[in-house]
């Protein structure tokens, strides 16, 4: 009920203040039109006026130039007039229906291989055995799981693709874990703890080295592309523990066990030693580090799960067509689900509320007599958990219009590396399995990206002030 009631919200909200804005704001008629047909990247028709009416600093910039523009618009001549128009960021519903389906199509590729890889390792016995090294950790963490589930192992090859930064493995390995979490869920529609608890983890988005971050910012003319990393590292692990506390103190779980907290200490040390040895390298020395380690270790693994089926002499091609098989018919049972969350969150975009908020948010501290630098870096935080895609083109935004070495731009990349997407996340994993009731689970991962979002704020003030 909880995804079903925000669902409909946002559509409501969305068309509430496109209707306001279309009444009562002139130079927003074509509201609806872009909410519907638009494209990102087409032209909005903002407004039109006379040559002697439109603003000084436009009449001689176009003195100069076909284009213009000023405050944010693009002006330019047509005729005795001068028209005033800004582009559309965000796709409309028809567009964002058919880019739905093709982030799906583009899954059923990763997902067909990865499935059946791990089908291979399930009936060599590698699921098993990585569940019983890590089951000491997991079966605190997730109690309602039998020791040495499968669903130990496949959480666990999530969480290490994640922190290797290889999204595309990622997400067959997770949703193969939100399967063998769905076979011991007495209620098939409702979210048990353990899915509750995996996907609060899994969403707080915990990656090693933010690589697509620190390209994109080279990208951009940073100076030193890489000074971000260390912030990202630290917000990331920050809304991870956030996320397992949240979680845990709903599910009454108690963290203070010696099992648990040897396991976070261990993995807070592993992590600390790797940034000392991460920060000691430059921009180069760092790219090149990544893709050799995730890369590297991502086909030692799929190396080692056709060696173990080799020793365990199972009918390896077999076992990678069954898994493969599956693989396609989860792609393809997502598609519904992905395009209801994101057409919700493009009406919410295209409609300006997401605007508003960020304004009215200006504004509050602007009245507070607080330092506002920061808020122009928040619209990164505030789309990342609707779109990665386009906390990332926001992010790319703030650090043209600001500098990559501002405040702001330096800010954006650090909020753009402290999470996930949680409502993709959602969407995705959910919906393969087909659970409806996702219970409190929004409510946590969009609390563990608050702490994420306070403290990338903290630490931008701490590194970049």
């Amino acid at each position: 009920m909880a995804l079903s009631r925000l669902w409909s919200a946002f559509v409501i909200i969305a068309v509430v203040v496109a209707l306001i804005k279309f009444c009562f704001i002139e130079s927003e008629k074509q509201v609806f039109t872009s909410m519907v047909i638009g494209k990102s990247g087409d032209s909005i028709k903002v407004k039109e006026s006379e040559i002697p009416l439109a603003p000084i600093a436009v009449v001689n910039g176009l003195e100069k130039s076909s284009r213009f523009e000023y405050n944010g618009l693009v002006y330019k001549k047509e005729g005795d007039k001068i028209i005033a128009v800004k582009p559309q960021r965000v796709d409309g519903i028809i567009e964002t229906c058919k880019s739905a389906v093709t982030i799906c199509l583009g899954l059923i590729g990763i997902m067909t291989l990865f499935m059946g890889f791990m089908t291979i390792a399930e009936r060599a016995g590698g699921i098993r055995l990585l569940s019983r090294i890590i089951g000491p950790f997991f079966t605190k963490l997730f109690p309602e799981v039998p020791k040495n589930h499968p669903s130990l192992g496949h959480m666990m090859m999530n969480f290490s693709a994640n922190l290797l930064g290889l999204d595309n493995a990622a997400t067959p390995f997770g949703i193969k874990a939100m399967e063998s979490l769905q076979e011991l869920n007495p209620s098939k529609e409702k979210a048990t703890n353990a899915q509750v608890m995996f996907l609060a983890l899994h969403a707080s988005g915990l990656t090693l080295i933010p690589v697509s971050i620190i390209a994109l910012r080279a990208s951009t003319g940073a100076k030193n592309a890489t000074d971000i990393f260390i912030p990202c590292m630290i917000a990331t692990f920050a809304a991870t523990m956030a996320a397992m506390v949240i979680v845990s103190v709903r599910q009454k779980i108690n963290l203070l066990r010696p099992v648990i907290i040897s396991w976070v200490l261990g993995i807070s040390a592993i992590i600390a030693a790797l940034v000392l040895y991460l920060k000691s390298l430059d921009k180069n020395g760092l790219e090149s580090f990544s893709g050799i380690f995730g890369n590297g270790l991502l086909l030692l693994i799929l190396f080692l799960i056709v060696l173990g089926g080799l020793y365990k002499r199972i009918n390896i091609f077999d076992a990678f067509i069954d898994g493969a098989r599956g693989g396609f018919e989860v792609a393809v049972r997502i598609i519904p689900y992905l395009v209801g969350m994101l057409v919700a969150i493009s009406m919410l975009r295209t409609s300006g509320t997401f605007d508003y908020i960020i304004e009215g948010i200006k504004a509050l501290f602007i009245a507070l007599g607080t330092d506002t630098q920061f808020v122009d870096g928040l619209p990164t935080a505030l789309v990342k958990p609707f779109s990665g895609s386009g906390a990332r083109g926001m992010m790319v935004d703030t650090m043209k219009t600001f500098g990559a070495d501002s405040f702001a731009g330096r800010l954006s990349c650090i909020l753009q590396g402290s999470s996930d997407t949680t409502f993709y996340v959602v969407a995705v994993y959910f919906g393969a399995v087909g659970v409806k009731n996702v219970r409190y689970s929004i409510g946590a991962m969009l609390l563990a990206d608050l702490v994420g979002i306070i403290t990338s704020i903290i630490l931008a003030y701490l590194f970049f002030a």
